[in-house]
């Protein structure tokens, strides 16, 4: 068992609210939970994040600014959110690219089903992610 679902299984079996990321994760699919788990190992792998919760959303930070939004925990896939300065609208990853009215920011809407979702290209903008503004 990885070190993720060990951790996760701790903080379910708290009795006391947490008000964190975890409370997100609460009475989520095994299924999504891997999906959920495989997506942040991977952002691991590029360098040192930080999760953190808001009311609505759980938030990846690097150590200067929030770089992705995981929007929503559904069945069968989790949602995330990159927040971008410019359109990368030549991909084959994000379902939607649309401009944050009022602010210097594209946001880039990634729907992962699958681990394997987590390609190459999708690695690429999550490297990009993490090292604009760094």
């Amino acid at each position: 068992m990885s070190w993720f679902f060990c951790y996760l299984a701790f903080v379910m079996a708290k009795k006391t609210p947490l008000n964190g990321p975890e409370d997100f994760l609460k009475g989520k699919s095994e299924y999504t939970l891997a999906l959920y788990g495989h997506f942040i190992s991977e952002f691991e792998k590029i360098g040192i994040i930080k999760i953190e919760s808001t009311k609505t959303m759980i938030g990846i930070s690097n150590s200067n600014k929030r770089i992705a939004w995981v929007t929503q925990l559904g069945k069968n896939f989790i949602h995330v959110v990159f927040p971008f300065k410019q359109a990368y609208s030549d991909n084959l990853c994000f379902q939607k690219v649309a401009e944050v009215p009022g602010q210097n920011q594209v946001n880039h809407h990634f729907r992962m089903l699958y681990k394997e979702d987590v390609n190459k290209e999708v690695i690429t903008f999550m490297k990009l992610a993490f090292k604009e503004e760094k």
